[in-house]
């Protein structure tokens, strides 16, 4: 059975940690711009350079260097069986690009799951990821940022994904184990 899922959801709501797991069980690739973004900033590449100024500020990358690589990254074989998005679409004018490329491969979105989490346990995440994972762009203040940004650019895909009839919405907070055992039950009913 193909699965072509997005993750959507806060900063520090857990869809790195779920989207793997996610990927694991439902036997499809787990594309993270957040990692593809971080291998480049490491491996101090142009678009590593490009990304890292954006995130010291809490900014988000451009659509188009985004768009570009999603674009690539769904092109590769391993998405033929379907892909789960973390990361991507983080905007109203993604998802209409997203639309496009899989349109173009005769494809369309299954569905999108939002995992949703109080923002005030989102902070205390994101700091105590700072402190073990050495992550400097993880400051309070960007954190803080970073969640006005998702509000005022991000939420609004989940009305886009609602009024197709594609959105699931799962409570992130709780044991690892518990949050994936409800992105699989939802995920196995159809989005209201």
């Amino acid at each position: 059975m193909s699965a072509r899922l997005v993750l959507l959801g806060p900063p520090g709501a857990g869809k790195g940690t779920q989207a793997v797991r996610l990927a694991e069980r439902l036997v499809v690739p787990a594309i993270s711009t957040g990692d593809i973004f971080r291998a480049n900033i490491k491996g101090g590449t142009e678009l590593g350079r490009t990304v890292q100024a954006y995130t010291a500020r809490g900014e988000l990358v451009p659509d188009s260097v985004t768009n570009a690589m999603v674009q690539d990254r769904l092109a590769q074989a391993d998405t033929v069986e379907g892909f789960l998005l973390d990361g991507y679409p983080r905007n109203v004018a993604q998802v209409v690009e997203l639309d496009t490329i899989l349109a173009a491969a005769g494809l369309a979105l299954d569905l999108a799951v939002e995992i949703t989490a109080d923002p005030a346990a989102v902070i205390d995440r994101l700091l105590n990821r700072a402190q073990i994972e050495g992550r400097e762009d993880d400051t309070e203040d960007v954190i803080r940022h970073r969640l006005d940004v998702y509000a005022e650019q991000t939420a609004p895909i989940s009305q886009v994904y609602a009024d197709r009839g594609l959105l699931v919405q799962v409570d992130g907070i709780g044991a690892v184990d518990e949050v994936t055992e409800r992105l699989l039950a939802a995920i196995a009913r159809p989005a209201v």
